[in-house]
């Protein structure tokens, strides 16, 4: 191949390598130069051009990005038209891709004009997705080239094809104890019903059943009698050892453990096993939540016929780091549920910070100062139990036992300060301590704010949408911020590790990129009963409004 100046009488033939304007008219780069063109480009006085002349054994770009996606294809994939020298590998199912990355870094190896690219290993893609992308760098390449590598692909096998996902029948078992919500039961199989179906996989058998390895072991036996060739066992209360609870089913069964661990996060605690031909996966409490998880790299495996085994497992830890991303491609979007995630599928938390000695208020521990009979924090937690949080956890510090006596009849999880003297930080580290891996999010309520309602709750949750850039929501009253703030979970290790009275503010003058303010009709987003005067202002509100 030769490339340079021609004069225009020796175009003819040639491609021209960089594009022209004839006239009225642009000649585009890679255009092959007809008898007519030439006589286009001297009626124009152009002389000369700068184009590619191929040899003897040269190949086009095009029929060598051809000759060379073909190689490589394997099962499942179609060649798309080519040009401009490239060739694409496209998905003729859903399914994952499957790679042999020794024999594409060979190829790529063999001349600096020769460029694969895939997408990642195992990646789930959709039909008509593009699994790989062939192209020719420079506008012709010698045949000898493409014929190694056509030669190296016969030898290794074509490095590239699709696994396509059956139709697997698969059983949920949860496990239940008594600091379990249903609601959470009810997510979980709604998740995991979504999650099967992306698979084109079948939900076909689900038992709820107490945490022990008796029940757990029967409720196996009975989702083997309906057919599961997968069983996704949940358990209330995350797996910590090979001789845990769901293990000790499996084995009860007369199963085998294959492997215990996942070097993916979330996922760590995930057991593999299987009992008779049904394969186990035993799952931590984060995968009750839709966000990409270690199990669904496995359980996509599974569906797609491959082979799975310890060693496999433990070969995921690199790209495995998936719990402080804050956006994922698939299968987090398009394979665990619908385009966009809807709120109502996420599990988010409303934190009541209730730890403070109240200094400002004098004596009084203004959480349990009543109003109209009831105590203060009495209302914020009525507000959060009336929202479309999931669950409400208070932190409790000063005056421990009579803020837990005071919210007795309310249900809510306690988790306790012994650092509340040390300021505000302190709970936020506490309460981000105590959060379970499947948390989506959490809102961050102040227990001395009685005029947070449902409503100011639901606005932040319903504005929530991390995959937008809508991480953290924060309520705005005449364009000031206010109280409560709603987070995203990838903000809650730096929200453990804040220090000092001034809570996490400053990670929001860090984040503004994903900050986003939601308006509201009223102040009590500003307003907090710190004072003996706002206390009393605040009761006299209410009376004059009697």
């Amino acid at each position: 191949m030769k490339f340079g100046d021609l004069t225009v009488d020796d175009a003819a033939g040639a491609i021209l390598a960089h594009s022209l304007k004839v006239g009225t008219h642009t000649f585009r780069k890679g255009r092959m130069l007809s008898d007519d063109d030439i006589g286009a480009l001297k009626g124009n006085g152009i002389e000369t051009v700068v184009a590619v002349r191929l040899e003897e054994n040269d190949l086009h770009e095009n029929d060598a990005a051809q000759r060379l996606a073909k190689a490589i294809a394997g099962d499942n994939l179609s060649l798309s038209a080519t040009a401009t020298g490239r060739c694409n590998l496209v998905a003729n199912a859903n399914g994952l891709a499957v790679l042999n990355a020794e024999t594409i870094d060979a190829l790529n190896l063999t001349n600096e004009v020769i460029a694969i690219s895939t997408v990642a290993p195992y990646r789930q893609v959709k039909k008509g997705d593009v699994v790989a992308t062939v192209k020719i760098i420079t506008f012709g390449i010698s045949q000898d080239i493409i014929e190694t590598c056509e030669k190296i692909a016969n030898i290794n096998g074509k490095p590239v094809s699709l696994a396509t996902f059956t139709t697997k029948k698969i059983g949920l078992v949860q496990t239940k104890l008594p600091i379990l919500r249903d609601s959470l039961l009810e997510k979980a199989r709604t998740i995991t019903r979504n999650r099967i179906a992306a698979l084109e996989s079948k939900f076909v058998h689900e038992v709820i059943c107490e945490h022990n390895a008796s029940d757990v072991s029967i409720a196996l036996k009975e989702c083997l009698g309906h057919g599961c060739e997968i069983a996704l066992v949940m358990g209330a209360s995350a797996i910590a050892d090979r001789g845990d609870v769901i293990p000790a089913a499996v084995e009860d069964c007369s199963g085998v453990i294959e492997h215990f661990g996942l070097p993916v996060d979330p996922g760590n605690l995930m057991l593999l096993g299987k009992v008779s031909s049904m394969r186990v996966l035993g799952l931590p409490g984060s995968a009750r939540s839709p966000r990409l998880h270690g199990f669904d790299w496995v359980l996509q495996r599974l569906v797609a016929n491959i082979d799975v085994t310890g060693t496999d497992l433990m070969r995921m830890g690199v790209g495995g780091l998936l719990k402080d991303i804050p956006s994922r491609p698939l299968p987090r979007t398009a394979a665990v549920q619908p385009e966009t995630m809807a709120n109502s599928d996420r599990n988010i938390i409303a934190i009541i910070l209730g730890a403070g000695q109240s200094r400002r208020m004098g004596s009084v521990n203004k959480l349990l100062a009543e109003i109209d009979g009831k105590p203060m924090i009495s209302y914020v937690v009525a507000a959060a139990q009336a929202s479309r949080a999931d669950r409400i956890l208070v932190v409790t510090g000063h005056e421990k036992e009579k803020l837990e006596t005071a919210l007795s009849n309310q249900d809510v999880d306690f988790v306790h300060n012994p650092h509340y003297a040390e300021g505000l930080s302190t709970s936020l580290s506490t309460a981000m301590g105590a959060l379970d891996d499947d948390i989506d999010a959490a809102v961050v309520c102040l227990g001395d704010m009685p005029g947070i309602s449902a409503d100011h709750i639901n606005a932040l949750v319903e504005a929530f949408d991390p995959d937008g850039g809508k991480q953290i929501c924060i309520p705005t009253f005449n364009g000031k911020w206010g109280n409560p703030v709603l987070w995203d979970q990838r903000f809650f290790s730096a929200m453990q590790h804040v220090s000092g009275d001034v809570g996490a503010r400053h990670i929001i003058g860090e984040h503004q990129d994903v900050l986003h303010e939601v308006p509201i009709e009223d102040n009590a987003v500003l307003t907090d009963l710190d004072t003996p005067a706002a206390l009393a202002a605040h009761l006299a509100d209410i009376k004059s409004k009697d």
